[in-house]
């Protein structure tokens, strides 16, 4: 499931700026990412089952990996786990919507301080 209007997607912003603000939400990038793509998961164990929301973002200048790139960030996004298959994102996927509104949230927070240092293209 796709969060669709957050004000994230299509943002550019330093990559280490945008490393803190993430691990301050819960969202951490672990080993997903390389020199030029980064992915940061928050999971989510509830009653009805492990999801993760993603944030993927890439460099447009830079290099991720010697701290210093400009990241361009995408469309966030929400999937279910599935043992041993991975992660899908599927509209045909249930998402409860108390976890829909907690992602929403944690978004339009992450939205509201990464935004004051928007890198303009």
């Amino acid at each position: 499931m796709y969060f669709e209007n957050t004000g994230l997607e299509n943002i550019r912003v330093d990559f280490t700026l945008l490393d803190h603000i993430m691990s301050k939400h819960g969202l951490t990038k672990e080993g997903q990412w390389d020199y030029e793509r980064v992915t940061y998961d928050r999971k989510f164990i509830i009653r009805e089952g492990t999801y993760f929301l993603r944030v993927f973002a890439y460099a447009v200048e830079g290099d991720i990996d010697s701290n210093d790139a400009i990241l361009h960030v995408m469309k966030p996004v929400l999937g279910k786990y599935y043992y041993p298959h991975g992660v899908e994102y599927g509209e045909d996927e249930h998402f409860p919507e108390h976890l829909v509104k907690t992602c929403a949230e944690i978004l339009k927070t992450i939205k509201s301080e990464v935004q004051a240092f928007e890198v303009k293209a």
